[in-house]
């Protein structure tokens, strides 16, 4: 490895992280074609059965009026080598005459599996991978979590005051972060296939959970986790469809109001608590093909998500104030009888956003 291979692969993880949500179900890929130090040519993956980023590199170098033959690809992911919606991106890397190929990851993906990689050396060209390795999983997280574990990347959003509170006791809550910090969850929001609410939360604050302020291709799909159906069909989330609600009954004369806005319903199976069964939720998410998914949500479906081990990710904005004791918090779950029990994450980022601090944590290890 060189130098330059790792500032061009740099270059192609920038070109993947902007290409991740559109590109779903699919993962979002950068490529950059380079020769002599030059770079003929570079794309990332476009929607669902559209160019993946190989094939938009090689279009944008002839387009540009360059030959491409014997360059050296820089791809985040290993090229496809099957028919899916598209060709096989490893045959037009071989048929343009591309001299070296190199992948930052091996794709897991059952269709391809290496087999990309085994296609380019079987044609004479020069393979590494591994390049970057490590930061192309955090760009391809979401995708990656799918194919390996069969569910999304779960990240969880949370805004407290420095005493954890989350509202007064009355409920209010509006607003305990500033403008800055709601604009930010904006942006979470739009980089997130899918965003996950309980009922709850439906009938205390009747939310819209779309995306704006900021410009996006595609809406994220809502999803209402209302077990007994207890929020109202003509709350604002229902209308004008992209929304899911999953429950336990499996009631046709019940659930057909809410798929009056043009919206889904889906029916899974019940926990021990009568609740729906999470696990199974992010089973039949990963089986949608949602890639990462956000958690907008009360104590209730939080801390049940915490409690099963099924974040990934917690993105909490610190306002700098306090509510007190009598306050409502961040989590509900049962008293803990040992520090032995408590749920450790690791700090991967802080950052100021207006007046509030952001932290990103992770489970520890």
């Amino acid at each position: 490895m060189t130098d330059n291979d790792f500032h061009y692969m740099q270059r192609a993880l920038r070109l993947a992280a902007g290409a991740s949500v559109r590109a779903a179900p699919n993962p979002g890929v950068g490529c950059v074609l380079v020769r002599d130090g030059r770079i003929l040519g570079e794309g990332a993956t476009l929607e669902a059965g559209s160019d993946h980023a190989e094939i938009q590199a090689l279009k944008a170098a002839v387009a540009a009026g360059e030959d491409v033959a014997g360059a050296t690809a820089y791809v985040t992911l290993e090229p496809c080598s099957h028919h899916g919606r598209t060709p096989p991106c490893a045959d037009a890397l071989i048929r343009h005459g591309i001299a070296r190929v190199v992948a930052a990851l091996r794709d897991p993906f059952p269709a391809v599996a290496g087999q990309g990689l085994e296609r380019l050396r079987a044609a004479g060209v020069e393979v590494s991978c591994g390049v970057l390795e490590s930061e192309a999983r955090e760009v391809q997280r979401g995708f990656l979590s799918r194919i390996e574990r069969g569910r999304p990347w779960v990240t969880l959003k949370a805004a407290a005051s420095l005493d954890g509170a989350t509202a007064l006791r009355n409920g209010a809550s509006q607003w305990i972060t500033g403008p800055d910090a709601r604009r930010d969850v904006h942006r979470l929001r739009a980089r997130c296939d899918a965003i996950l609410t309980g009922s709850g939360t439906v009938l205390a604050d009747d939310p819209q959970l779309t995306v704006r302020d900021t410009p996006v291709a595609r809406q994220p799909l809502r999803i209402v986790l209302d077990s007994g159906l207890r929020t109202s069909a003509d709350s604002r989330i229902y209308q004008g469809g992209n929304t899911l609600l999953v429950s336990c009954l499996d009631d046709e004369e019940r659930l057909r109001p809410y798929r009056a806005g043009g919206g889904e319903t889906l029916c899974l199976p019940s926990a021990v608590d009568g609740r729906v069964d999470l696990a199974a939720l992010l089973a039949a998410l990963g089986a949608r093909g949602v890639n990462q998914l956000m958690v907008e949500a009360g104590a209730v479906l939080s801390g049940a998500l915490l409690g099963a081990g099924l974040v990934d990710e917690l993105i909490l904005y610190l306002a700098p104030s306090f509510l007190g004791a009598s306050a409502r918090g961040l989590f509900a779950w049962p008293e803990l009888c040992s520090l032995d029990a408590r749920i450790r994450f690791d700090i991967a980022e802080t950052r100021k956003v207006g007046a509030d601090l952001r932290l990103t944590l992770r489970p520890t290890v």
